[in-house]
């Protein structure tokens, strides 16, 4: 781990500059040697795959490297085998720079398009060794196939066989049944050729004549495609991720005599019922789309609004919120306001599928949804956008799946993040999300449920960020306690450290969680990496403070103890043991005499753990009894006395002592 760190830290700037440099001029000299060419490329790989996390130390010197292998490539007298090597080195660059920033350091002149179009002209889509080169070649024409002049002044003659003139095929047509070769190929260069053909029949002069022409070649393909073919799921794929990138390049005057058609046909498609995630991915991300192009483009005046966000405006204006008496409004509209929305009908068609697709059993598909949910909520009217909340709200039933609650978890945060979910709200919200922070469904042998948690302590996270203190202050306590005893008790270690740095954001951003530093520094992301620890340990240290207190001790023994990994019932009990002492009175009183209640009831597991439960608070008790020299008998009530006394008589006489003896020997009453 130190290794790992020193090695992270040390990073500072790209030190294989060189090594690289002369990796790129070696691949002409080697390129008749496989093992040199395999050798220099697993080195260049190595070299890259260290700035996966820090590709911006790449940026002073990517320019003269992708010219470099820019050069290698337009040379029509390299040999094959050195062309295809740059291209797989760009293509590594580009994995871990990215596409978007690599793509405009390639040469983009007008001199540019029939050199990339004859590459690519040459390329096999069947060949699986070259794929990179594929890739590369449509990101480039990506941004070649922009270059502001008409793509008719590139038609003209050229010479066929025989010394006769004939007419040169249409660039236009050229590039576009190039690209559509690949929307239905099995690799990443589907993704680029998606990429091409959203760009260019966006352009004004491209989509005159054939942006209508390529939608219906879309949608009649979608038609015929099945499904249930391998085939089929790569053509949809490919078409898919088209369309949604079209819907997001093109503009909306061009785009939205077109939308009704399109979403009629991949609702025809039923492609929400394919078992395939990416392609109900791309179906939610195209929907959303769909719906952004019916709803004029607007930053939705009634939204929350929590000051000013802008650094600059802050620090220009450090007096600015004060003036302001701290006031956070909600804007209200005017009538004349509200009549400018002009909502179409297929909008409710749209949201109904997205809400649909926040109960996907995939996660990816759930953010999509969610993701698309805020988007368009911004773009309506206040009315039916509380609508679209009292939808999301429904989705916190237990009626619903785990998914369900997930993706109702994942859209609150969207919601509220953008403002669209106003305070008045979080007396309904609020309670839901508490409420799952601790849903854990048991199903056979194991559980569901860490998704749902981790989601709602990212709900707490972005409500953080969202709101004004004096919004968050009547729900505090409820939050701040809810989130410690989800980063303390929690059986998984994401949503221990999820909880964790929830807390962590409502400290810094909110700073009315009571005793808020303190608690970090006790629970902060190591802390809770460990489950005994933080259970046995950390625990007792944040018990100390009295607000949360009794909070830990009631989850505890109202959840913990029920608990179906009976590792947790065990640390459960022990960490009662543990803080018995701070609260002993209430322990004697409230918790034992509940937890006593409980010691015959049908459920195994929890009669395992209230019974250890009971063991460990009575042992408590005793040692606490001591301290004052005192008996048991002073502190425990008479009938809680007699109860202890007879749990095993009990259990033996109802044959339920089966599989618990061992458990009630761990610790023995002290009677």
């Amino acid at each position: 781990m130190a290794d790992e760190q020193s090695l992270s830290y040390s990073l500072d700037h790209f030190t294989e500059l060189q090594e690289v440099t002369t990796l790129i001029e070696s691949i002409g000299p080697i390129c008749h040697d496989d093992i040199l060419l395999e050798a220099a490329e697993e080195r260049f790989i190595v070299i890259l795959n260290k700035y996966q996390e820090q590709p911006h130390l790449l940026d002073p010197h990517l320019e003269s490297l992708v010219q470099k292998l820019q050069h290698i490539v337009r040379d029509p007298s390299n040999p094959a085998k050195v062309i295809q090597q740059a291209f797989k080195y760009l293509y590594l660059i580009t994995k871990v720079r990215g596409p978007k920033y690599v793509v405009r350091l390639f040469a983009h002149e007008v001199t540019d398009v029939e050199p990339v179009l004859g590459m690519l002209s040459q390329q096999n889509p069947q060949d699986h060794e070259t794929w990179e080169t594929r890739y590369v070649l449509l990101l480039w024409l990506s941004i070649v196939c922009m270059v502001p002049f008409d793509m008719a002044r590139f038609d003209g003659l050229k010479e066929g066989h025989a010394g006769a003139v004939e007419r040169r095929k249409p660039v236009v047509e050229r590039i576009l049944e190039t690209a559509k070769v690949y929307l239905s190929v099995p690799d990443k260069s589907r993704d680029a050729a998606a990429l091409v053909i959203s760009k260019f029949v966006t352009r004004p002069d491209v989509k005159k004549v054939k942006l209508a022409e390529f939608l219906d070649w879309c949608l009649i393909r979608m038609e015929k495609a099945d499904g249930e073919t391998m085939d089929g799921m790569l053509l949809l794929t490919g078409i898919l991720t088209t369309l949604a990138l079209l819907f997001k390049h093109g503009k909306r005057e061009d785009l939205i005599p077109y939308a009704p058609i399109v979403l009629k046909q991949t609702g025809a498609c039923q492609i929400s019922n394919i078992n395939n995630t990416l392609l109900r991915k791309l179906n939610i991300k195209l929907i959303q789309r769909l719906g952004l192009t019916f709803l004029r483009p607007r930053v939705a005046a009634w939204r929350y609004q929590r000051g000013s966000r802008s650094l600059v405006y802050n620090l220009a204006n450090p007096f600015a919120q004060d003036q302001n008496g701290g006031h956070h409004h909600t804007a209200e509209f005017s009538t004349d306001t509200e009549e400018e929305y002009d909502v179409p009908e297929e909008l409710e068609d749209i949201i109904e599928k997205l809400l649909t697709g926040l109960k996907d059993k995939d996660t990816v598909v759930r953010w999509s949804a969610a993701k698309g949910v805020g988007r368009i909520t911004g773009r309506l009217p206040q009315e039916l956008a509380d609508q679209i909340v009292e939808n999301v709200l429904e989705l916190f039933s237990f009626r619903e799946s785990d998914c369900g609650w997930h993706g109702g978890c994942l859209a609150l945060a969207e919601l509220g993040r953008r403002g669209l979910l106003l305070p008045d709200r979080l007396p309904e919200v609020v309670p839901a999300v508490l409420k799952a922070l601790s849903y854990d469904e048991l199903r056979g042998t194991y559980s569901v449920g860490s998704h749902v948690r981790d989601g709602a302590c990212y709900v707490c996270w972005s409500f953080a960020r969202a709101y004004d203190p004096k919004e968050i202050q009547p729900h505090v306590q409820g939050i701040a306690s809810s989130l410690v005893t989800a980063a303390l008790f929690d059986r998984e270690v994401n949503c221990r450290r999820a909880a964790s740095a929830a807390f962590q954001e409502n400290v810094g951003r909110q700073g009315t969680f009571p005793h808020g530093i303190d608690i970090l520094t006790m629970a902060d992301y190591f802390a809770v990496g460990n489950r005994v620890n933080t259970y046995l340990n950390v625990s007792v240290s944040i018990a100390q403070f009295r607000e949360y207190t009794r909070a830990l001790i009631d989850n505890l023994a109202d959840v913990r103890l029920q608990h179906w990994d009976g590792n947790v019932r065990e640390l459960a009990s022990q960490a009662l043991h543990n803080l018995t002492p701070a609260e002993p009175e209430y322990m004697a009183n409230t918790v034992l005499p509940k937890m006593l209640s409980q010691t015959n009831n049908i459920d195994l597991n929890t009669r395992h753990g209230n019974i250890l439960g009971c063991a460990e608070v009575t042992h408590a008790l005793h040692l606490y009894a001591q301290q004052s020299g005192r008996s048991l008998t002073d502190v425990l009530d008479k009938n809680c006395f007699e109860v202890l006394k007879d749990i095993v008589p009990k259990l033996t006489t109802a044959k339920r002592f089966r599989g618990l003896e061992e458990s009630s020997c761990d610790r023995q009453f002290v009677i």
